[in-house]
């Protein structure tokens, strides 16, 4: 009995001996993963050399590529070359306190930006920091810059069209909701005006809008804003901005940070739309960055990945399906050329990502033809399908008399002998080149663009001079405002126009231009009245 007492009593030290050995281990086991997950984060290097907007690191070892280094000062960068002895960084801030052989810390974590409703109405820098004076921006959670573009499968054909308020633009060159147009021309040629006048058309569309501004001139940016601020157009827009001033690295980061801002908005079931102003200016701060890094030059100095560079973000724009949100991002990308030379590098890569593009001609500019598109060189390949159907019953046959007159207007200039037919083509081509003039923003409303380009097409300008079509179209859209209502209802709501709707706009136009031409001709038959009789009258 007390043997067995004996060995009962033994067995239960060794369990609790046993027991207290696993739990040191587990104790120990805990403590040493704890202290390589510190290590782990706490890992740093040596700054070895440091220039313009890139800096140089020894050690490092662990580093991922785009993870987060921190500089002495808060300066933070990101781990762009992984190179055996040494880590190339892209400095998001500046360089100027930052000497060689200070330290440098990892952080654990890619490059993020924080997204939400806060962001709205605010103008903040590639960080999120405030740039507008005001408070620290709110937001709902941080998210990378750099995403995954959704995937083939999680994407819905573009449906809906997205309305620029400019003729020229809706009813030829038509844009959709989760389409890519691209915009491209000379400098100061009239592109941003394009942009600036499409946020303005998105008030009461329930459209948030994103104006991401790259290596642009700080009084640019502001007169930009504030013609936001004066349309009220700030309330559903948001503004990033990455000065030509700045450290390259943030003009780089900035399209990817804005277009994360945009998807969030997206993936909430809301239309976003963002627009790059310019990928030039974009194309050439990673250019700089990879020559400073040493990346291998190819074609015009730009490095070989210099496509991958748009397309992973342009690609972000689509349209999702209804179990990923529904929403949709569409994209208007901005580019310069050089001596309307659109066969350049970058824009050639661009014109192959983007779903058409919205060509600017320097001689339409020149000749005072604003917006100045060349509707020939000028395409739309996805958005014709999501055009309303009130803009088919015109634009046939406005970009057919447009296209013939472009083809003999080359001839009349040299003084050839025309028929009347050729010459009826030639003063309708007039015609339909100043109908689709429009001023600065002044986006004009979807029925009166039908009214007024209706009537181009019935031939109701024909008898006019090419002068007195801006103030005939004021007549007709104030016409039909005022006593077609009921079919104004019928197009916004994308119904198709039936022929007595067409003829009802067509008369109402017809008294509209008939009360103006009579009231022009009784105002050009009163004499004038000269100073001398004017004076002899008060005596």
């Amino acid at each position: 009995m007390t043997s067995r007492k004996t060995e009962e009593n033994s067995s239960s030290i060794l369990d609790r001996l046993r027991g207290a050995v696993d739990s040191a281990d587990q104790a120990m086991e805990k403590a040493l993963s704890d202290k390589e997950g510190r290590l782990k984060v706490e890992e740093s290097g040596t700054v070895t050399a440091v220039g313009s907007g890139i800096a140089r690191i020894a050690g490092l070892r662990g580093v991922q590529a785009d993870e987060l280094v921190q500089f002495p000062g808060g300066v933070t960068g990101i781990a762009f070359n992984l190179d055996p002895d040494e880590v190339g960084v892209i400095m998001l801030g500046g360089t100027e306190n930052i000497t060689s052989g200070d330290r440098v810390r990892r952080t654990g974590r890619v490059v993020d930006i924080p997204v939400g409703e806060g962001l709205l109405r605010r103008e903040i820098d590639a960080p999120a920091k405030p740039l507008d004076n005001s408070d620290p921006v709110s937001f709902t959670e941080r998210r990378p810059v750099e995403r995954e573009a959704p995937p083939i499968m999680a994407r819905s054909p573009v449906t809906e069209p997205l309305q620029t308020g400019l003729k020229v633009v809706d009813a030829l060159i038509p844009v959709g909701r989760g389409q890519r147009e691209l915009i491209l021309g000379d400098r100061q040629i009239g592109k941003t005006a394009i942009a600036l006048d499409t946020i303005i058309n998105q008030a009461d569309k329930n459209v948030i809008c994103v104006y991401c501004s790259i290596g642009k001139q700080g009084a640019d940016v502001a007169k930009f804003i504030a013609q936001l601020r004066r349309y009220g157009a700030m309330d559903y827009s948001l503004v990033m901005v990455a000065s030509g001033d700045g450290p390259p690295g943030l003009r780089f980061v900035a399209p990817y940070a804005a277009t994360t801002i945009a998807e969030y908005f997206m993936e909430q079931g809301r239309d976003v739309l963002i627009i790059y102003d310019d990928l030039t200016l974009h194309a050439r701060a990673y250019r700089e960055l990879s020559l400073l890094l040493e990346r291998p030059p190819g074609r015009e100095a730009y490095p070989g990945d210099i496509f991958y560079l748009h397309s992973r973000l342009l690609e972000r724009s689509t349209h999702l399906r209804e179990e990923f949100g529904g929403g949709s991002l569409t994209a208007l990308p901005i580019i310069e050329t050089q001596a309307q030379n659109i066969s350049a590098y970058i824009p050639t890569n661009l014109i192959s990502i983007t779903d058409g593009q919205i060509y600017l001609s320097p001689e339409l500019f020149q000749r005072n033809h604003m917006p100045a598109v060349d509707v020939g060189k000028s395409v739309s390949r996805v958005g014709g399908k999501t055009q309303l159907p009130a803009y088919r019953a015109v634009t046939g046959d406005l970009r057919l008399s447009y296209a013939q007159f472009e083809e003999l207007e080359m001839f009349a200039r040299f003084g050839t002998r025309l028929d009347d037919k050729t010459r009826e083509t030639i003063e309708r081509g007039r015609r339909v080149r100043k109908d689709l003039t429009q001023p600065e923003l002044k986006p004009i409303t979807i029925p009166e663009q039908i009214a007024v380009l209706l009537s181009d097409t019935e031939g109701l300008f024909d008898d006019l001079e090419v002068e007195e079509i801006p103030a005939a179209e004021e007549v007709i859209k104030e016409a039909v405002n005022s006593e077609l209502s009921a079919v104004n209802e019928k197009i916004q709501e994308g119904e198709r126009l039936s022929d007595e709707d067409q003829e009802k706009i067509v008369e109402t136009a017809r008294r509209a231009l008939d009360s103006y031409k009579a009231k022009t001709k009784s105002e050009e038959e009163v004499e004038p009245v000269t100073a001398e009789e004017k004076k002899q009258s008060e005596d």
